[in-house]
C-alpha cells in the first residue's frame, strides 16, 4: 500500500489557484455587465412602450387644426368657420360686435398667447420676441391697420413663417375677440412714423 506524502508546495499553490479562479469569474461577470450596460438602452428603446409617452391620440402642440367631423354640432355662440387656408380667410368679416366686453376678453387672451412675442404694447418687444432673429410684427403700425380682419383671423388659425398655429388653442370666437382688442385698443397707440407721413 502506497503511502501518501504531504507536499508543502502543492498546498501553497491551491489557495493561489482558487484566487485566480475567483478573479477570472469576477472579470467574466464584469465584462458581461459592461456589455449589458452598453446594449440594454438600445434594446429597451426598441420595445413598444418606450414610445407610448410620445405618441398618443391627443393633438400635439403646433399641429395643424383637425377638420370638423361629419355632422358635428358647433358649440353654442361659436360661429362655424369653413376655410381652407389664410388666403380664403381674408374675405371673412368679424361677426363679433366690437364692444368693451369683447375687447377685454381679447386682452386677456392676448396676454396669454400673444404678449410673449409681441409684447404688452404689441410692438414686437416681448421677452421671447426680442430673442428671435426676425422681430415679431408691430401690431400698432399702419401696416397692421390696413390688414383685413379676415387675414388676421387666418394668420391666427394657420400661423405664419415664425408665428405658431393658434387654431387649436383659440376657438373662432376667441380669435375674433383678440382681433377686436387689436382694433379697439392697440391701434389707438399707433402714431404715423416720419417715413409714413412723408409718403402720404
Amino acid at each position: 500500500m502506497m503511502s501518501q506524502r504531504f507536499h508543502p508546495q502543492a498546498a501553497a499553490l491551491a489557495p493561489r489557484s482558487r484566487k485566480q479562479g475567483m478573479r477570472r469569474a469576477v472579470a467574466v461577470v464584469a465584462a458581461a455587465l459592461g456589455i449589458a450596460a452598453i446594449t440594454l438602452p438600445a434594446t429597451s428603446f426598441a420595445w413598444p412602450w418606450s414610445r407610448d409617452m410620445g405618441h398618443y391620440i391627443a393633438i400635439k402642440p403646433q399641429q395643424d387644426p383637425m377638420a370638423f367631423p361629419t355632422r358635428s354640432v358647433p358649440v353654442p355662440s361659436t360661429p362655424t368657420v369653413e376655410m381652407q387656408d389664410r388666403d380664403e380667410a381674408t374675405a371673412l368679416k368679424d361677426p363679433i360686435p366690437r364692444t368693451a366686453e369683447s375687447a377685454e376678453k381679447g386682452h386677456q387672451l392676448f396676454l396669454i398667447y400673444c404678449q410673449p412675442c409681441h409684447g404688452t404694447s404689441g410692438t414686437g418687444n416681448g421677452t421671447v420676441g426680442e430673442k428671435l432673429l426676425v422681430r415679431p410684427f408691430d401690431l400698432t403700425s399702419k401696416a397692421a391697420y390696413d390688414i383685413p380682419d379676415g387675414f388676421i383671423f387666418g394668420y391666427l388659425t394657420y400661423g405664419g413663417a415664425i408665428m405658431p398655429v393658434y387654431g387649436n388653442d383659440l376657438s373662432p370666437t376667441e380669435r375674433w375677440h383678440v382681433i377686436n382688442y387689436l382694433r379697439t385698443v392697440l391701434e389707438k397707440q399707433w402714431h404715423p412714423k416720419p417715413t409714413e407721413t412723408a409718403s402720404k
